[in-house]
Order: structure tokens, then C-alpha cells, then sequence
């Protein structure tokens, strides 16, 4: 049963209330580290051990005993040679190690002298410097201590989170599960690409356009094709995605012609909660539950497919897949155009960056803006951000968001 009205709900009152019933998925599972990629962290790493467990040298030298460089210039034996893998014994007074980048300080040593401050005689190395205790020593523990948190629960891990775990000497990581998605397009008119095209129809851009949105984010990808227009071929296919997935996005259906039934079939199955955004473009979204599954229906028009899943979809699969992080990065960027006429709804513009005489970022519209112009997605590297009513002129300060983050 629908709860929504005919109004168009502002984007922020829209989220807020999209992400307050979002609950993320429940289940782990441990993958060894080379599979970890993109997974998100089910618990805080904490870690076992000291990164690195020991002092090492910095940089090739001589260990020493700091004390033992004073007074100036002082001479001192070279007692024992330590590589890296290698440990060395303990260092007497008045005694050096020769030594290489990476290996542990032998005991009683506390400091390195460069090998560019000595003067090698025979089995004697005469200190040109003084050096004080810890120069030239990466500390044990300087990079982890052994017992603190390395990586929090939520993060979507990326390659240098592999390494961090490594350190540790982990092989394998507790992720969360993988999201199931379901994807299904609606309309008569679709076809799929790599066939000669028929007569009123067009290649549907939204399908793979969608998969590949989403196997970057590394979730389980279920393509339900092209469902035909109609209300009973509408319903049986969201019945089927709903009891297979965690989330469904459906594309086109969702306005209020003749042939859109997916909010029809989604009454019937369920309840509509939010419908019409006021947002350009876009405006035709709708969020609901089929048989307690989370359905977003996205507009048919590719560019307000890409531009929704962005703004609406992707905050609402983070939260889905327990990622602690923020979906988006906004930058300010001074505006290179003219926007005279304001718009009744908050406006996404497509757009591009580059850096001005001053070395501030500027950014530059283009002239088409229909949500039907999917092209422009494909050159643009932001889209610009202009709320309900305003007007822009060359100069002003804009917020934009970066495309980067719609696709990794």
C-alpha cells in the first residue's frame, strides 16, 4: 500500500528518510587476503604485534652507542656486520656494527651514524658527526603498536589495507557478505546491444551501465533483463528479484503513464514510501519495500539513471553493506559560465574541471543538459550542484562532486 503523496520530496528529506530505513546486511565471512579487495571489514583490526617488531636501522651505516661518539672526533672498532634478516650480538662500548637499511639494532645500540659522516680504516671508523640517541632508527612500533586498532570496522578495503594486514602477519580478513542486487529494466522499447536494431526501439544503456556501477562497489550482481511492459509480467518479475536479493533497482515504470507499472506492482506487493524527487534530473524516483526487500525505481532516461544512483542509491548500499565511509567528496569550484534562468527543482549539472591561472579549480557547464544525454556523463568529470532558485555568474563559488566517486 502506497504512503506517499503526488509532491515532490527535497533530496536531503528524501535521504534522511531513505537511510533511516536501511539496516545493514547481517552475516561474515573470512577470505584469505588476496580475495579481500573492496570487501568491507566486519571488525576492528587490532594488532597482534609491533610494526616493526624491533629498532632498525634507517638507512646503511653504523649502530652505536650514541654516548660513544663524544667527545668529537671519536674512533671506534667495528666489531660485527648485521643485514637485513640478520641479528646481531650484543654491542660493547667503545664498539660499532656495520649495518644495512632494515636490519634490527644489535643490543646496547641506540643510535645509527651514517655511513657518509665516517672515514673507514682498516677494522676503525672515525666519526666525523656526533650523533644522539635514536638518529637514524626506525623505532619498534613507530608505524603499529601491538595492541592498537589498525583498521576499523566499516572501511572498504583498498590495496594498502592489504599491506597494513600483512604486516601483521595476517593471510586472511573477517569481511561482511556480499550485497545481492537485483537489476531490472522495463519497457517494450528496450533492446540489447550486439543485434541490429528494430524498428522503435533502442539499445537499452542503463542495464550495463548499472552492472558495471555496482561491480565496482563489489557486490553480487543478479540481472533479471527486460521485463515487458505490463502489469502482471511487472509484479512476477520484482516477486522473483525480492526473494533472491537484499536490494532491487529497477529502471524506467515509474512515472505516471499508461505503461509505467512498477509503482502499480509495488502497491500491490508492497509500499512506496518515497515517490518524485525535486531534483533535475531525476524527478521520477521512487523508493519502497516489494515483500520486505528495499526497491529503488530509477527514471528511464540514462543520464537521471547515473545521477540518482549517485546521489541516492550508492549512500544507501553503503549503509546496506556496513561502510562506514562517505560516499562523496564535494569540492568548491569557481563557476566559468553564466546560469540566468532558476530552476524549480536542485539541479545537477554536467561538467568539468581545470585549474585556473591562480591555481583555483574552475568549472565549465555544458550547453545540453537533457536527462536523456547520456554522452556527456561519459566526457564530464563533475557535476555542479545549483540549488532551487539560484542564478550563477562567471566568478561565483560553486559545490561540485566529483564523477570519480559514482564509479569507484
Amino acid at each position: 500500500m502506497s504512503s506517499v503523496t503526488g509532491a515532490m520530496t527535497p533530496l536531503a528529506a528524501a535521504l534522511e528518510q531513505i537511510l533511516a530505513d536501511v539496516a545493514a546486511v547481517a552475516g561474515t565471512e573470512i577470505v584469505p587476503l588476496e580475495a579481500a579487495l573492496g570487501r568491507v571489514l566486519a571488525a576492528d583490526l587490532m594488532a597482534g604485534i609491533d610494526v616493526p617488531p624491533w629498532d632498525n636501522s634507517a638507512m646503511d651505516g653504523y649502530a652505536v652507542r650514541a654516548a660513544d661518539t663524544r667527545p668529537e672526533p671519536a674512533v671506534l672498532r667495528v666489531a660485527q656486520r648485521i643485514v637485513a634478516g640478520d641479528v646481531g650480538c650484543e654491542l660493547l662500548p667503545g664498539t660499532a656494527a656495520r649495518i644495512f637499511t632494515g636490519a634490527p639494532l644489535p643490543p646496547g645500540a641506540d643510535a645509527v651514524i651514517m655511513q657518509e659522516d665516517v672515514r673507514l680504516v682498516q677494522d676503525r671508523v672515525h666519526c666525523r658527526v656526533a650523533v644522539e640517541p635514536g638518529d637514524n632508527v626506525r623505532a619498534g612500533g613507530q608505524d603499529i603498536a601491538a595492541g592498537s586498532r589498525a583498521l576499523t570496522a566499516g572501511r572498504r578495503l583498498q590495496p594498502q589495507d592489504l599491506g597494513v594486514a600483512a604486516s601483521l602477519g595476517l593471510a586472511a580478513l573477517r569481511v561482511r557478505r556480499r550485497l545481492r542486487v537485483g537489476i531490472l529494466s522495463t519497457g517494450d522499447e528496450l533492446q540489447d546491444a550486439g543485434a541490429p536494431l528494430r524498428a522503435g526501439c533502442i539499445y537499452n544503456s542503463n542495464r550495463p551501465m548499472l552492472l558495471g556501477l555496482l561491480q565496482v562497489l563489489g557486490v553480487e550482481c543478479r540481472d533479471y533483463g527486460n521485463v515487458r511492459d505490463g502489469f502482471d509480467a511487472t509484479r512476477q518479475a520484482l516477486a522473483v528479484a525480492a526473494s533472491q536479493c537484499d536490494l532491487l533497482i529497477s529502471t524506467g515504470g515509474v512515472s505516471v503513464g499508461e505503461e509505467d507499472h512498477v509503482r502499480a506492482a509495488v502497491d500491490d506487493l508492497g509500499e512506496l514510501r518515497v515517490w518524485k524527487l525535486a531534483i533535475k534530473p531525476g524527478k521520477p524516483l521512487a523508493y519502497g519495500r516489494v515483500a520486505g526487500t528495499p526497491l529503488f525505481g530509477l527514471p528511464g532516461n540514462p543520464a537521471a539513471v547515473f545521477v540518482t544512483f549517485g546521489l541516492v542509491v550508492k549512500p544507501y548500499l553503503y549503509a546496506l553493506a556496513g561502510i562506514a565511509e562517505a560516499p562523496h567528496t564535494r569540492v568548491r569550484a569557481r563557476a566559468r559560465f553564466d546560469w540566468i534562468a532558476p530552476g524549480r527543482r536542485l539541479e545537477y549539472l554536467r561538467a568539468t574541471l581545470c585549474r585556473g591561472r591562480d591555481g583555483e579549480l574552475e568549472v565549465d557547464v555544458y550547453d545540453n543538459q537533457s536527462s536523456g544525454v547520456l554522452s556527456l556523463i561519459s566526457r564530464a568529470d563533475c557535476l555542479v550542484e545549483m540549488p532551487l532558485g539560484q542564478r550563477c555568474r562567471a566568478g561565483d563559488w560553486l559545490s561540485v562532486l566529483l564523477i570519480k566517486d559514482w564509479v569507484y
